[in-house]
C-alpha cells in the first residue's frame, strides 16, 4: 500500500530510510536471500563456462552438432544476454527487483532444461537463447539488489561474499562438469545442463520469500512497507553486533523527480560513466568469453593435442577452482584500493598474461605451462574482473535507473562476447592463435585505465552520496 504523506515529506523519509541502512554496522540480509542471490550467480557462471565443456572434443560428437554449429549456439546464448539484460533490467526499475529476479531464474531453468533435452541445432539454438536471456537479466538484477540492501561501509566486502559463493559456479562447477563429461561423454553433456536447470528452479522458489529492496519500495511510494523492512534490519544489526544502539544516520538531501529510467542518459555525468563502464566491460567480454567458452573448442583442432584431449579438458576444469580462490583473495583488498585500479590490474595480469601463457603452453604441448596459464587467468582475470565490473556498473548510477543503466552497460557489452566467440576460431585459422588470443585481451586494459580517470572513489560512500547528492538526477 502506497503511503499518503505529502510529496516533500516522502522525499525526506526516503533519504532517511536509505541513510539508516548505510549506517548499519553489519549486513543483515536473511541467509535464504543471500543463498538465493549466490546460487543465482552460481548458476549463471556455471552455465557460462560449462557450455564450453559440454561442447568440448570429449563430447561434441554426441551432441549431434558440428564445431561450427556449436560455436553458433554459444554465440546465440550470448546474444540472448542483450535483450534479457535490457528488458528485464528496465522492468526491474519499473516493476521491482524481486519479481524480475524470479523471472530470470525461470527463464534460466527453462532454457537449461531445454538444452539438456535438445537433439538438433534448432532446439539447441532456441533454448540457448532463452537461457541467455535469463542469465543476462540475473547478472543485472543480483548486484542491483545486493548493493541496495547492504550498508555503505564495506559494501564491496559484502558484495564479495555473494561472489565467493557464486564464483563456485566458475570454480567448482567446471571441475565437476569436466569429470562428468569425461566419465560418460554420451550423456554427460546432458547432465551438465540438467544440473543448471535444477538449481535454477530451486533458486526461483527461494527468491519468492525475499523482500523488495528498501530503495525500490521507497521509490514506489510504499514507505510504510520500507519502514518495516528497515526496522527489522536495524533490530537484527543490533543483535548481531551486540550494540545497544546504532549511530546516527548521515542523511544526504537530494532532488527527487518522477522520471523514466532512461532519463539518466540526459545527465552528462551519468552518461560518461555509463559509456566508459560499458566499453570497459565490452572489451573484457570480448576477450574473456572466448577463453571461457571456446578455448577447448580451439584445442580440439590442435593436432598435437589430440592424444591428450581428455587431459586438457580435465586441466581446464581443475583450474576453474582458482576462480573461486581468486574471489576469496580479492576480499582482503577490495575495500582498500579503488575499483578502477583493481580492475585494470586484473585485466592485465589475469587476462593478458594468463591467456598468453595458456596459449603458448597449448601450442608447445607444455601441459604444466598451459595449466599455469589457466590458473592465472581464472585466479586474477575471471576471479576479480567480473565482480569489480559489476560494482563499477551499479555503484555509479542513481536508484531510479540503477538496473536500467547497468542493463545497458552489461547488455550492450555482451555484444563483445557474441562477436568475439563467433569470429575467433576463423581468425585463428587465418592469422594464428597467439596474436589473436593476446590481441583480444589488450583493449580491456586500455579501457581499465580510462575508468581510473572517469569514475569517482566509491569506497565506504553511500550510493546517494556518490550519485544523487553529487551528480544530481
Amino acid at each position: 500500500m502506497a503511503d499518503k504523506n505529502p510529496p516533500q515529506e516522502n522525499k525526506n523519509i526516503i533519504a532517511q530510510l536509505t541513510a539508516r541502512i548505510d549506517r548499519l554496522p553489519v549486513m543483515v540480509l536473511p541467509l535464504s536471500v543471500v543463498l538465493a542471490l549466490a546460487f543465482g550467480y552460481f548458476i549463471a557462471l556455471y552455465d557460462v563456462i560449462d557450455v564450453g565443456i559440454a561442447f568440448s572434443a570429449t563430447s561434441l560428437k554426441y551432441t549431434g552438432l558440428t564445431s561450427g554449429e556449436a560455436s553458433i549456439v554459444v554465440s546465440l546464448g550470448l546474444f540472448g544476454y542483450i535483450p534479457g539484460a535490457i528488458i528485464l533490467g528496465y522492468l526491474g526499475d519499473k516493476i521491482g527487483r524481486k519479481p524480475m529476479l524470479m523471472t530470470t531464474a525461470l527463464l534460466t531453468a527453462v532454457g537449461s532444461l531445454g538444452n539438456a533435452l535438445s537433439s538438433n541445432f534448432l532446439e539447441f539454438a532456441v533454448f540457448r537463447f532463452i537461457t541467455g536471456m535469463g542469465i543476462g537479466g540475473d547478472l543485472i538484477l543480483v548486484p542491483t539488489y545486493l548493493v541496495e540492501m547492504v550498508p555503505a561501509k564495506n559494501r564491496a566486502k559484502y558484495f564479495n561474499l555473494v561472489y565467493i559463493a557464486g564464483w563456485a559456479g566458475l570454480g567448482l562447477g567446471p571441475f565437476m562438469a569436466s569429470y562428468i563429461d569425461v566419465a560418460n561423454p554420451v550423456i554427460g553433456w546432458r547432465v551438465i545442463f540438467l544440473v543448471g536447470a535444477t538449481l535454477a528452479f530451486i533458486v526461483m522458489a527461494i527468491r519468492g520469500h525475499a523482500s523488495e529492496t528498501v530503495r525500490m519500495l521507497a521509490l514506489k511510494g510504499k514507505v510504510n512497507e520500507a519502514e518495516n523492512v528497515v526496522k527489522d534490519m536495524e533490530e537484527k544489526a543490533m543483535k548481531k553486533s551486540g550494540m545497544p544502539s546504532l549511530p546516527e544516520p548521515v542523511v544526504y538531501n537530494f532532488e527527487h523527480k518522477k522520471v523514466d529510467p532512461f532519463y539518466v542518459f540526459k545527465n552528462p555525468k551519468y552518461r560518461i560513466r555509463v559509456i566508459a563502464v560499458m566499453l570497459a566491460i565490452f572489451f573484457f567480454y570480448f576477450g574473456e568469453y572466448p577463453y571461457l567458452t571456446e578455448f577447448l573448442l580451439w584445442t580440439s583442432g590442435v593436432s598435437a593435442l589430440s592424444s591428450v584431449s581428455n587431459q586438457v579438458t580435465l586441466y581446464y576444469g581443475d583450474a576453474g577452482i582458482a576462480t573461486f580462490l581468486g574471489a576469496i583473495l580479492l576480499r582482503s583488498i577490495i575495500d582498500k584500493v579503488r575499483r578502477p585500479v583493481l580492475v585494470t590490474i586484473s585485466y592485465f595480469v589475469g587476462m593478458v598474461l594468463g591467456v598468453a601463457i595458456a596459449v603458448i603452453g597449448a601450442i608447445s604441448v607444455n601441459l604444466p605451462m598451459m595449466l599455469g596459464g589457466f590458473v592465472l587467468a581464472n585466479l586474477i582475470g575471471v576471479g576479480w574482473s567480473n565482480q569489480l565490473n559489476y560494482l563499477n556498473g551499479t555503484e555509479n548510477v542513481p536508484t531510479y535507473a540503477r538496473a536500467t543503466s547497468f542493463a545497458f552497460m552489461d547488455g550492450v557489452a555482451h555484444l563483445g562476447a557474441a562477436i568475439s566467440t563467433a569470429i575467433i576460431i576463423s581468425l585463428i585459422s587465418s592469422i594464428g592463435a597467439l596474436p589473436i588470443w593476446i590481441g583480444f585481451q589488450i583493449p580491456m586494459v586500455i579501457m581499465g585505465i580510462v575508468l581510473v580517470f572517469v569514475l569517482p572513489n566509491t569506497i565506504g560512500k553511500s550510493l546517494e552520496e556518490i550519485n544523487e547528492a553529487e551528480a544530481g538526477i
